[in-house]
Parts: structure tokens; C-alpha cells; sequence
């Protein structure tokens, strides 16, 4: 027998569950409305208002016996006394649910008006409802633990989309960087670069948008200050308050409330070098992608940099690993240089998937294919740590792609059976941002989170 009449049956009860839900929150004033959130299962209310009342009897009663007023039983007559007299002049049917809707609207009155009193002074613009903002909290604590990795624009792109799915989210971030400013307070400084670490802190945050907008300003006057970026001076000041970068990213989540953690692959001060076909090696990870050539081989100096303790803690304990998207060579790859970080991919036993780049790079990834991607990760990490990989669909419009074609870049082609041979899964979807005026094609934040939150909850 075919299960389809059923599904269809299942769909048209939901889809008329879902009217009826929506024409009595329609009819349903607000306020009470508002009053059976409370009551929603999972918030952690109920429970407490009804230790909050058992309180209230036990106080009382212990009151009575401690100021002596003995026996307690005539205290316990005059209110059934009371109650007698009361239904001999009221029919019982009457009193009894009058006194306990009364005793209800009471509750739930004084109850109401102290979540408008504290969400008040939490939220004073009263943007938000503090029961909808608590629901959403639980929601997302509940949320699988995710490993994002990666660095660029890339990864602050994922993290944009995935944070509305779980807060339990940490990104691990390349600090290879060394060119703009974060390449100047490497070098003036001492500091690990904090770019990319700062764009992924703001796209943790909850006011994302405001805090981006502060956190790249950039300075375009003042001796020394021209061409930093306001985030990248906030971190450097936060690392000479607290000693090292790590502490320094820590105390910045704290201040900046974000959801999950963002963590520097290595404390070690590295240094990118790239072998290229030509026979050149090119050092600096700013350097590589203006060589103009083919990619052989890439390291990094030291050689085998330590790997953060958290940042291996949070792989061995995530539910969910993805990588990418970003610059292969400069964004991707050098995380995958630390051997421990490699390694602990490498045993994972969890959904583990790289989200592949819509466009080539020039001067990295030239006429790459999606295998040629997933063979440079294979070549470095010796061995597959990866079950899956997440590819572009549908191609840039015929604008964005004669821009593009104007700078040497194209879409990265899926060669289906050359993916399957290095054993790998492809997830195919429509994950593609184009600004209509620019014809600028990046990742969607939310497709892309929605794409990669059905693949794991399918697994």
C-alpha cells in the first residue's frame, strides 16, 4: 500500500491546524496571548510558579504557628465556617468557579504585571517580547554543538546564517593573515592578525549590523591611525589588557553578548609559503594570490604550529563540523595546516562537510573544478576528513558572469563522477546571494544555514 494518501492527508490536517492556530491568535487578545506563552512548555515557568506557591502557604502557615496562633483549627473552622455561610447564600455551583477565576485572574495579573515591570527595565524600547526573547534562548542553547572553520568573509558569512539556528557554535579561525591592517599590527604590534577574527565576532553578535558597521570602520586620518579598522584596534587593545589573543576574543564575546565562541586556530605566529608551478616560493599569505600562478604545494612557518587546547576540545566534542566557504589556499587550508586540528577531522565520527566556493579565485584556484578543491584539502591533511561537500546549483546570471570573466574568475564546475571517485557526497542547492547592481555573487547567509541545517537533521 502507498504511503503517499497518507502523507498528503498528514500535510492538509497540519496546513488546516495551522489556519485554525492563526484565526484564534487573530480573535485571542493580545495580552492573553501574551499570558499562555508563559505557559509554553520548555521555558522553565510553570515549575517555579508553583514552587513560588507552595512557598507562599508554607510561609503562611509557619507565620501562624510561630506568632501561636493555637490551636491552627480555629483558624481552619472560621474559614470553613465562612465557606458554609458563603454557599448558603451562594449556590456552590456559582461561588466555587466565581472564587477561582477571580483567584486565576489574580495570579495571572500580578504575575503579568512583574514581566512588564522587569522586561521594562531589560528592554526599555520594548522591541521584543521578553517571553519571546527567553523562548528563543532555550531554543537556541538546545542546539547542537557546531565547528565552523575557516577565515575571510567566508566564514563570518556561515556564521551570520547559523546562529539562528543553535548558540552553541564555535568558530575556529585562521591567523595567517598579514596584509591591510591586520598585517601592520602583526608586524608593529606583535599581535596575531585580528581581521578575520573580528568580522566573526560581529556576525555572532545580536545587533550584527550595528557592531559590523563600527567594527570596520576604518580610519581615514591621523598619524599611525589611517587604515585601521576600528574592531582590529579594539582587539589589539583587548590583547594587551589581557595578556594573550585568546583571553583577549573571550572578553570581547563577554562584552559584545555573541552566540558561541570564536577561537584562533593556533596562538603560534605563522607564516604562509606557497610552492609554485613555476618553481617560485612565495611567502606571505598577502603575496600568494598576487603570484599569478599555479598552487603545487603550501606550508607554513613554523612548520607544525600547536593547536589551541579549546579549539581541539571543541572538535572532539561538536555534533556538526563544516569548513569553509573561503579562499582555498589562504582561508581554508592554512586551519588545516596545525597537525593537530587535522588529526582530531580526521577521527571525528560526526556530520562533516565543506562547503565549496561558487567562483574561482584567480591567482588561487584558477579552472579549479569541486574536485580539484577537495583534492588540494586531501593533499594536505593525507587522507579524507570530510564526508560531504556542499555545491552551487544554478550558475550567476549572464552579467555577473561576463564580470567575472573580465576578471579571469568562473563558476567552479561540479564534476559529479571525479567527486564520488574521492568518496565524497555532494550536496547540490541554490545557496547564491547576486546584488543586482554590482552583479557581485557571494554566499546567502540564511540559504546557506537553511541548506546545511537539512542536511544534518537528515543524517
Amino acid at each position: 500500500m502507498s504511503i503517499t494518501p497518507l502523507k498528503q492527508a498528514l500535510r492538509k490536517l497540519r496546513a488546516e491546524r495551522g489556519k485554525i492556530a492563526d484565526s484564534v491568535s487573530r480573535k485571542t487578545p493580545a495580552r492573553v496571548n501574551r499570558w499562555f506563552k508563559w505557559l509554553s512548555p520548555g521555558l522553565f515557568v510553570k515549575r517555579w510558579l508553583l514552587i513560588s506557591l507552595t512557598g507562599v502557604f508554607l510561609t503562611s502557615f509557619g507565620l501562624a504557628v510561630w506568632v501561636k496562633l493555637t490551636p491552627v483549627n480555629r483558624i481552619l473552622e472560621f474559614i470553613s465556617q465562612s465557606l458554609e455561610t458563603l454557599t448558603r447564600l451562594v449556590p456552590s455551583y456559582v461561588s466555587g468557579p466565581l472564587a477561582v477565576s477571580l483567584g486565576v485572574f489574580l495570579l495571572l495579573w500580578g504575575q503579568g504585571r512583574t514581566v512588564e515591570t522587569i522586561t521594562e527595565a531589560l528592554q526599555p524600547d520594548g522591541s521584543e517580547e521578553l517571553v519571546d526573547r527567553l523562548r528563543a534562548h532555550r531554543r537556541l542553547h538546545r542546539g547542537p554543538k557546531i565547528v565552523a572553520i575557516g577565515g575571510g568573509t567566508g566564514l563570518s558569512t556561515l556564521l551570520r546564517g547559523l546562529k539562528q539556528y543553535s548558540a552553541n557554535i564555535t568558530a575556529i579561525v585562521t591567523v595567517a593573515d598579514d596584509g591591510g591592517s591586520s598585517g601592520r599590527l602583526r608586524r608593529e604590534m606583535g599581535i596575531l592578525p585580528p581581521g578575520d577574527i573580528r568580522n566573526c565576532i560581529a556576525a555572532l553578535a545580536d545587533e550584527e549590523r550595528l557592531l559590523t558597521e563600527l567594527f570596520q570602520y576604518r580610519f581615514h586620518a591621523g598619524d599611525g591611525l589611517s587604515g585601521h579598522s576600528f574592531g582590529n584596534l579594539f582587539l589589539t587593545a583587548m590583547t594587551e589588557i589581557t595578556g594573550d589573543l585568546e583571553r583577549a576574543i573571550d572578553a570581547s564575546s563577554r562584552v559584545l553578548a555573541i552566540r558561541g565562541k570564536v577561537l584562533p586556530a593556533t596562538l603560534t605566529d605563522v607564516r604562509l609559503w606557497a610552492e609554485m608551478d613555476d618553481g617560485r616560493v612565495i611567502e606571505g599569505e598577502s603575496k600568494i594570490t598576487e603570484a599569478n600562478g599555479r598552487i603545487l604545494r603550501i606550508g607554513c612557518h613554523p612548520a607544525d604550529p600547536p593547536a589551541l587546547p579549546a579549539a581541539l576540545r571543541a572538535i572532539e566534542e561538536a555534533d556538526y563540523i563544516i569548513i569553509g566557504p573561503g579562499s582555498l589556499y589562504t582561508s581554508v587550508i592554512p586551519n588545516l595546516l596545525v597537525p593537530q586540528i587535522r588529526d582530531a577531522l580526521a577521527v571525528a565520527t560526526v556530520p562533516r562537510i565543506y562547503v565549496c566556493n561558487i567562483m574561482t579565485q584567480p591567482g588561487e584556484t584558477d579552472h579549479y573544478t569541486v574536485a580539484n578543491h577537495l583534492q588540494a584539502i586531501d593533499r594536505v591533511c593525507e587522507q579524507p576528513v570530510f564526508d560531504a561537500v556542499l555545491a552551487q546549483r544554478n550558475p550567476p546570471s549572464p552579467v555577473a558572469l561576463e564580470r567575472y570573466a573580465r576578471e579571469q574568475s568562473h563558476p567552479v564546475f561540479l564534476d559529479r563522477e571525479d567527486v564520488a571517485r574521492l568518496g565524497y557526497r555532494v550536496v547540490l542547492a541554490n545557496v547564491m546571494a547576486e546584488n543586482a547592481e554590482t552583479a557581485q555573487v557571494r554566499h546567502d547567509p540564511q540559504r546557506l544555514a537553511r541548506v546545511l541545517w537539512r542536511w544534518y537533521t537528515k543524517k
